[in-house]
């Protein structure tokens, strides 16, 4: 999101097509606890690191779960703007999203040939 809105707002806008019994790991920027019950309705999982005041603390393993989670997911994404060029020439958001889904299959097939 942009740094004018907050996560929390990218989160609810974005189309959640998830099935049922799905997980989404989060920082403390996602402690939402309406958007997690409504979630939760829908049978997903919202887990969001919890700040040490937290209405709803989670198990300190849950708490270990999420970190390890996370960490994954953000070490990913920094190896992937490794491979991203300062700047990317796009005329479109079509040109913009075929030169990104690029660099995300060369980030993916680095990683597959280093295996």
């Amino acid at each position: 999101t942009p740094g004018s809105y907050h996560d929390m707002q990218g989160l609810k806008q974005m189309p959640l097509n998830l099935p049922e019994g799905s997980t989404l790991y989060a920082d403390a920027a996602y402690t939402d606890y309406t958007t997690e019950d409504m979630l939760s309705d829908d049978g997903i999982r919202l887990l969001a690191a919890r700040k040490a005041n937290s209405k709803r603390p989670h198990e300190p393993w849950v708490e270990y779960l999420i970190s390890i989670s996370r960490k994954r997911v953000e070490v990913s994404f920094s190896d992937i703007a490794k491979y991203l060029p300062k700047t990317i020439h796009a005329v479109t958001q079509n040109g913009f999203l075929i030169k990104l889904i690029a660099f995300i299959w060369g980030y993916t097939l680095d990683r597959m040939l280093k295996l």
